[in-house]
């Protein structure tokens, strides 16, 4: 049920936006763990729609959300992005997210999830990436990886990032 100011009242009663309409209904977003968007169940495609969506995506102590004229939830399975691709440019760690985004990783923010995944924060630590398989491969290439323990180091500007299980 929508509040009133989800219904578009602002501080002492006065409107900010139009008013919502009792019989509108909020969609039913979700993002898989392969990062594929969802609406009501269906796979949303179109890139120009997806870009929306994820350029508008936030996060807060209530959990994701798209901000539109009323607040519109969106379930995530796993992490909102996924690393597809990962590769080593001199002493930097890059990743390509399934949206198509080149960006720097921090090492700091790499750990190892169930069934040994890598994620890593992205989005200037806003979001968390899931590795793809690739891109999990591509991650292993570069570090010390022992499969006995489950740990790995990455060497990077000299200093060793351990990759560690998540607590």
């Amino acid at each position: 049920m929508m509040s009133e100011s989800d219904r578009g009242g602002g501080l002492g009663g006065e409107s900010l936006t139009p008013p919502i309409p009792d019989n509108w209904k909020l969609p039913d977003l979700r993002i898989d763990r392969d990062g594929d968007w969802y609406d009501e169940g269906v796979q949303v495609t179109h890139p120009g729609i997806l870009a929306n969506l994820r350029g508008n995506l936030r996060r807060d102590g209530d959990g994701y959300f798209i901000q539109t004229r009323v607040r519109i939830p969106v379930k995530v399975d796993d992490a909102p992005f996924v690393v597809t691709r990962v590769e080593q440019r001199g002493e930097e760690l890059h990743a390509y997210l399934n949206d198509g985004a080149d960006e720097r990783l921090d090492p700091a923010s790499l750990r190892l999830g169930a069934d040994e995944v890598p994620y890593a924060s992205v989005r200037q630590g806003a979001f968390d990436a899931r590795f793809s398989r690739a891109a999990a491969w591509q991650l292993l290439q570069i570090a010390d990886y022992d499969e006995a323990s489950g740990t790995g180091t990455l060497r990077l500007r000299g200093t060793e990032w351990p990759l560690r299980r998540a607590s």
